[in-house]
């Protein structure tokens, strides 16, 4: 993974996102609302982001098309509660990365009633433990126990206030009985993915909280451990959620995430292309796939595809 994203304490989120990311707008905070007749095309919109691959790949991705289509858009940088909180009190617009029915669970029911789905694009996420091959003997997490000490005891987690970290500690670690055993330890996904290169440099054994998608998985040879309880849960939907009245006020935009969709493999590259390939510059990564998939861009935006170019 590249760079990391700061974290923003849900207290006093407001004034927070109005300081960091109003820009050049005179003055105003996001809390103002978009200046420009959002209805009519254009306007301004403000999209949340968590370190998260496919988050990073697909905001991006929208950053660009938007931008070409003539909308300003803000990337606010955020962890996952301030996302939610401030989508329900109209602070940011937009998040692309809203896993239910599981990993947020917790948050769309305490904020659903205030956001608005706008349409699940992406159908086979999954939350998972996982350790590189090379550790022929864990293949379940059923085997962890009797590699707990190989291990030193720890499973490397990311943001403690992830569903995925929440799923491990509440579901899968006292579902197979690891809380004894093992510390799960709660820092950032940075941090587990800088632990994650350095174990696998030296072969060493580890277990991470991962996701699929993940371009983790195309840079280490890693398996997902079996998880024949199902505490680590099903598959799931990738949604695009918005503040309340996104809909009304940029029905352009919500028809084109309405019919936004990826399969496996576009997403995939997409990720390389944001990750690796111009991992310093993601917009101009997805600027490149956008290039190179103008069926993409023409099964999502329809009509309004005409004319765009990258």
């Amino acid at each position: 993974m590249n760079k990391r994203f700061a974290s923003f304490a849900a207290l006093g989120l407001s004034s927070v996102l109005m300081l960091t990311a109003c820009g050049d707008d005179g003055g105003n905070g996001l809390a103002d609302g978009p200046e420009e007749e959002e209805g009519a095309g254009g306007g301004e919109i403000n999209i949340a982001l968590i370190p998260w691959e496919e988050d990073i790949a697909a905001t991006n991705m929208w950053k660009v098309l938007l931008e070409e289509k003539g909308y300003d858009v803000t990337v606010t940088d955020l962890d996952v509660a301030p996302v939610f909180q401030g989508a329900a009190n109209g602070d940011v617009d937009l998040f692309l990365d809203t896993w239910l029915p599981v990993t947020h669970a917790d948050y769309w029911e305490e904020y659903g009633d205030q956001l608005e789905d706008l349409g699940a694009w992406y159908d086979n996420a999954k939350l998972t433990l996982a350790v590189p091959t090379y550790m022929e003997d864990v293949d379940s997490i059923e085997d962890l126990p009797d590699a707990a000490g190989d291990l030193d005891n720890r499973i490397v987690g990311i943001e403690s206030g992830s569903g995925l970290v929440r799923v491990t500690r509440e579901e899968a670690m006292p579902g197979y009985g690891l809380d004894e055993d093992f510390e799960l330890i709660e820092s950032s996904t940075s941090a587990m993915l800088a632990e994650l290169d350095s174990a696998y440099q030296e072969e060493e054994p580890i277990v991470v909280t991962l996701w699929r998608p993940h371009i983790a998985y195309s840079q280490y040879d890693l398996k997902d451990l079996e998880d024949p309880e199902g505490h680590m849960g099903d598959a799931e939907t990738v949604h695009s959620i918005g503040r309340e009245g996104f809909a009304e006020d940029f029905p352009e935009v919500a028809e084109w995430l309405g019919e936004f969709t990826m399969t496996d493999e576009e997403l995939g590259d997409l990720e390389v292309m944001t990750l690796e390939e111009y991992e310093d510059d993601p917009e101009e990564g997805a600027r490149q796939w956008l290039s190179e998939n103008p069926e993409f861009v023409e099964r999502t935006l329809g009509e309004a595809a005409e004319g765009v170019e990258f």
